[in-house]
């Protein structure tokens, strides 16, 4: 490992935790409840935990933000070693991570959930203007209520919507803010004084195509133009002009430049850099695991999940939910020299809010295979129902505060 301090201080643990969001907490959790005698160590210098899924809500007006945060504390296991630093390092090799202070790390097993980068730098002239001029996001915590007062003030005007080149953390969350804001405008009476347009740098308004007639009835409904194959590449907040590179028919590309009202944008995403220019990648620089196993691929005492992986599944808590147990269950095989798992089917799931009191929930796993965890009559997938949206609201930040960062793993089995 580059960059050693000499003589710096050395900890030992059984197993070590880089993150600790979603992914890495559950995972903590699940291990101590398989064996109460492993010494785990955390590192992450998060003062905060968030959830997330919540902040398309907030920018909807339906929840508070403060609901959607608690601290870091209050989430950690008992009984886990917490290191508030990040991560500097990882020596595979030599089984060691090296923190932020410059401590080694020794571990006999590694689970990597750092999360991805929202790479905000990625767009000239974005972070100038974030938060005021009419752009917004709702993937930042202390925009999405911005995104709120924006939906709320707009009367008439042009609002854009956009999405970058996928992966990104749930792939539904940029057009799911655009229905919520269509919804409201409509139930407003204004919806036909505003020009709403959504930007996707794919070709696709969404991956799965069974998902797509739900999807389109409401982008007609609203009267949203699609326009694809368009990337967001500049903004200039104070002139309210957005820059596209589009991408023609016969591979040639263009700027085309859009003014706006109203601008939320999805930035870029990417690996953490202790990712991304590590052994630990692969060529497109996400975190190499085996798909059904979550092992990496050439270091066996390594596990990862979470937005940082890069098995091919939708980047969402629920995926995380599912893919918990099975690291968990595959760092205790590795540990007592037994055979892994190969359970994890890809499974994913994105509750599309269409409007407020009505979500499409799409559930699938690798290759777009559907994987419904409700039967049919209650959720069929094809339409947007109410009980998929009382499923968003209420259930699931219930399923994610108390069970899934607590270790209850409930309702894996179908979907693993």
């Amino acid at each position: 490992m580059t960059g050693q301090t000499p003589g710096a201080r050395e900890e030992h643990h059984d197993v070590i935790v880089i993150g600790a969001g979603a992914a890495g907490i559950a995972i903590a959790r699940g291990l101590q409840k398989r064996s109460a005698r492993l010494d785990i160590a955390i590192v992450d210098p998060a003062s905060q935990h968030y959830y997330q899924p919540g902040w398309t809500l907030v920018g909807g007006g339906v929840f508070d933000a403060d609901t959607t945060r608690r601290p870091m504390q209050k989430v950690l296991p008992d009984g886990v070693t917490h290191y508030a630093q990040a991560a500097a390092a990882i020596d595979p090799e030599a089984g060691v991570v090296r923190s932020g202070d410059g401590r080694l790390l020794h571990y006999r097993a590694l689970v990597v959930a750092p999360g991805l980068e929202l790479h905000w730098e990625g767009i000239d002239g974005l972070t100038a203007t974030l938060g005021e001029c009419g752009v917004t996001s709702n993937y930042r915590f202390d925009l999405a209520p911005y995104t709120w007062s924006l939906v709320q003030n707009l009367r008439q005007g042009r609002a854009l919507f956009t999405q970058p080149a996928m992966p990104i953390k749930c792939a539904g969350a940029p057009q799911k803010a655009m229905y919520l804001a269509c919804d409201y405008w409509r139930r407003q009476g204004v919806l036909d004084s505003i020009n709403v347009q959504f930007h996707n740098t794919g070709g696709a308004l969404f991956g799965v195509s069974d998902y797509l007639p739900a999807l389109m009835a409401h982008v007609e409904r609203y009267g949203i133009g699609l326009e694809f194959h368009q990337q967001l590449v500049a903004v200039d907040g104070p002139g309210r002009q957005a820059h596209f590179l589009v991408q023609n028919a016969d591979g040639r590309q263009h700027e085309h430049v859009e003014s706006f009202d109203m601008l939320h944008v999805v930035p870029p995403q990417r690996a953490p850099a202790l990712i991304r220019d590590s052994r630990l990648a692969n060529d497109a620089g996400w975190l190499d695991l085996h798909h059904n196993t979550l092992q990496h691929r050439r270091y066996p005492a390594i596990f990862g999940a979470g937005d940082v992986s890069a098995t091919p599944n939708a980047k969402t808590a629920a995926a995380v939910r599912v893919q918990a147990p099975v690291v968990a269950d595959n760092v205790m095989a590795y540990l007592n020299g037994e055979a892994l798992s190969p359970r994890y089917q890809g499974y994913g799931a994105c509750p599309l809010t269409v409007a407020n009191g009505r979500v499409v929930l799409a559930e699938f796993g690798y290759g777009g295979e559907l994987m419904p965890t409700l039967p049919g009559w209650l959720n069929d997938g094809e339409r947007a129902t109410g009980l998929a949206w009382q499923l968003k609201v209420h259930l699931m930040p219930f399923i994610y505060w108390q069970m899934m960062l607590k270790g209850r793993e409930w309702m894996v089995s179908r979907g693993a």
